[in-house]
């Protein structure tokens, strides 16, 4: 019998009894392919970081024509859903109740002020700060709505051949700014999250509980061949999730994939390093399916949810969480991914990226069979 550490027959044998114990549990196969289908509909439908439709009052307290005119120019906006108003009294309720979101008074001397120049007259935004978010949206579109008016009448008083200061901005990347286009690459990352450590975590966790794990430890297989037939199949189903996840992003929502698969499967490949060894660990520690899942959405779900620039800046989280984040695999594998999706192949960003995941990766893997060898001496 072969006492190499590394045999190929004996692992080829370890590989396919794996294989066929992840093939045969509907719920790993349920994890790998439904799972992601339902996050991705739930990231590109149920959850959207764009604002419109924002329900706005708007109290024209005069009826000149400027006025008048203004007021139509917030009510031909598709962010906003106006309610109109003549006394600010109408609409205070309603924003106090959250009806509104906030209102615009637009007051009586509006006109004469206007009509006087150059002075701009005065228009009032009062918006509800229970929610920061949307009452910064509401203040600052508002603000444009009222400069852009301005802008617009203004050039119609200037004489002929003279032309106004025009501002055209650019949206690189992401011209439409739809946030779906920068939510569903972070969903495919928490999908492979969940697939790597999450299922890795538990199938150990199991055969330690069933006392399986045992006896393939006392077989003559050695410590390495039995952890790359663990982890083999589930880096391969990790690839397939990852494709199947990439093309309903391309095909169903409408996500660009302006990079090559190429990139793609290189940083998929190289984020599932720290993914797998992250769950290898956790099972070699915790040795119980659900002690493992908990230790599993703790460690690895909810710091890729919300420590990797998915939801929330990093920039403006505090300097300690911060600071934090840097050991997160999925901070570098977002990152990456909206840039493969949005951008290109950006190598520069990439080789960084993939080195940080190939450090942690090789720290958890390195952790996980020191761990696995001091239970074999045991």
């Amino acid at each position: 019998m072969s006492t190499r550490a590394l045999d190929p027959r004996r692992l080829a044998a370890l590989v396919r009894k794996e294989t066929l114990q992840l093939i045969r549990d509907p719920s790993t196969i349920l994890i790998a392919f439904v799972l992601p289908v339902v996050l991705l509909l739930l990231f590109a439908y149920a959850v959207s970081l764009d604002i419109r439709h924002v329900r706005l009052g708007v109290v024209r307290e005069g009826d000149g024509e400027a006025s008048q005119s203004l007021a139509a120019a917030f009510a031909g906006t598709r962010y906003f859903d106006v309610t109109p108003a003549r006394d600010r009294r109408e609409v205070q309720g309603m924003l106090v109740a959250g009806t509104l979101r906030g209102y615009v008074v637009i007051p009586e001397t509006f006109d004469r002020q206007w009509i006087k120049g150059p002075r701009q007259p005065l228009v009032q935004i009062i918006t509800d700060g229970s929610q920061p978010n949307t009452a910064n949206f509401v203040a600052n579109y508002a603000q444009g709505v009222v400069l852009g008016w301005a802008a617009q009448r203004s050039d119609a008083r200037l004489p002929a051949g003279a032309s106004a200061v025009t501002l055209q901005p650019r949206f690189w990347f992401n011209s439409e700014i739809d946030s779906r286009r920068a939510l569903i690459p972070g969903a495919i990352a928490i999908v492979m999250t969940i697939i790597g450590t999450l299922l890795t975590a538990l199938v150990v966790a199991r055969e330690w509980e069933r006392g399986t794990m045992e006896a393939i430890i006392s077989t003559p297989a050695s410590v390495a061949e039995i952890l790359i037939a663990k982890l083999l199949p589930y880096f391969v189903l990790g690839l397939i999730a990852t494709i199947g996840a990439t093309l309903l992003a391309i095909h169903a929502f409408d996500v660009p994939l302006r990079g090559s698969w190429l990139a793609l499967l290189a940083l998929s490949s190289t984020f599932l390093v720290p993914a797998l060894g992250q769950g290898l660990l956790i099972s070699a520690v915790a040795r119980n399916q659900f002690i493992a899942a908990q230790l599993a959405l703790l460690s690895g779900f909810l710091p890729a949810f919300l420590l990797s620039g998915f939801l929330f800046e990093i920039q403006s989280m505090p300097a300690l969480i911060q600071g934090l984040t840097f050991v997160v695999p999925a901070r570098y594998f977002i990152a990456s991914l909206q840039t493969v999706f949005l951008a290109g192949d950006v190598w520069p960003l990439f080789l960084p990226n993939m080195l940080a995941m190939a450090v942690i990766g090789t720290g958890f893997f390195l952790v996980a069979l020191r761990k696995t060898r001091k239970t074999l001496d045991t």
